[in-house]
């Protein structure tokens, strides 16, 4: 099969963390397709990967491109940020088989409020939405948006346009990756590194992704497998999803993300199981019962430079 493959930073010309975190999670993808016999189109601005071919492309043409390329595919997969993701996955979903989630599914957790709606209602445990603060501990981040965009604790000062307050979860910091379609199959739970950094306003700290140790087995792992399948079930995620969780007690889904996620580039190191053979199964076949692990894998952003 022809397989295209389109990650934003790589395909904009995005610099710096983005651009880190984007072209390990593409190679990863890349290689995995590769590996067991597809021809893998990937789209760049310039940075060139060891495997596949490469279609050159930038911001203003991106969308046009994942267009003409879908044309010519047999099957396609993007990896953007929240906001635009519903779009462009739209192109691939009216050209070619799309591997990732609808885009429906998309917009629905691209959108923080609708989102927590969504899951609350059907007694999912969520940090709940904030109106006024208060003096309450809040955190503080865009409705739309993805990566720890503008992400702060707080319990004073007004909420930003543009953004929402939720109760602050004291707990661990965690995330399951699976894939969800006909059948869901969790891969494994991840411990975030997530850091509190001072900024300038000093009844603000900043929240910062930092990494993963993926593989990770608290004595809780199925109660969180079996939350974190009950929500893409409930949203209706399909592909590979990660599902941002902080456990105290019990699982509190902070965010979903209807796409491959950083844990990704770890996973795939300790796996047995072909990533790119997953996301064809989940498609195309029958996705198996389980996968196997073997170990841990951790990383920070340090170690993508």
């Amino acid at each position: 099969m022809k397989i295209l493959l389109a990650e934003y930073a790589m395909g904009t010309g995005m610099e710096g963390t983005f651009l880190l975190e984007g072209k390990n999670m593409l190679k990863t993808l890349v290689s995995s397709f590769s590996r067991i016999g597809h021809e893998v189109i990937y789209l760049t601005s310039g940075p060139l990967l060891s495997e596949g071919t490469a279609v050159i492309s930038t911001e203003k043409n991106f969308r046009d491109i994942i267009e003409k390329e879908a044309k010519k595919s047999d099957a396609g997969l993007v990896i953007a940020p929240d906001e635009i993701l519903a779009e462009l996955t739209q192109i691939i979903e009216d050209y070619t088989l799309n591997l990732g989630s609808t885009p429906e599914a998309i917009a629905l957790c691209a959108d923080k409020v609708k989102c927590t709606e969504k899951l609350l209602s059907h007694n999912i445990a969520a940090p709940r939405i904030i109106e006024n603060m208060n003096n309450t501990k809040c955190v503080v981040k865009p409705r739309f948006g993805c990566a720890s965009e503008d992400t702060y604790l707080t319990t004073d000062g007004e909420i930003p346009s543009g953004s929402i307050a939720t109760e602050f979860i004291n707990g661990e910091h965690l995330s399951v990756s699976l894939i969800g379609g006909k059948k869901t199959l969790p891969l494994c739970v991840n411990r975030q590194f997530i850091e509190f950094i001072d900024m300038k306003d000093l009844s603000k700290l900043r929240i910062e992704y930092n990494g993963n140790k993926v593989c990770f087995s608290p004595p809780y792992k199925e109660e969180l497998f079996r939350t974190a399948t009950e929500a893409v079930r409930i949203l209706g995620c399909r592909g590979y999803t990660g599902v941002d969780i902080v456990y105290n007690e019990i699982p509190y889904i902070v965010d979903v993300n209807p796409r491959p996620t950083t844990s990704i580039y770890g996973i795939c190191k300790v796996m047995n199981e072909e990533i790119a053979d997953l996301l064809l199964k989940n498609r195309c076949g029958e996705l198996p019962e389980f996968v196997t692990i073997n170990g841990q894998y951790s990383f920070t952003k340090e170690d993508f430079k």
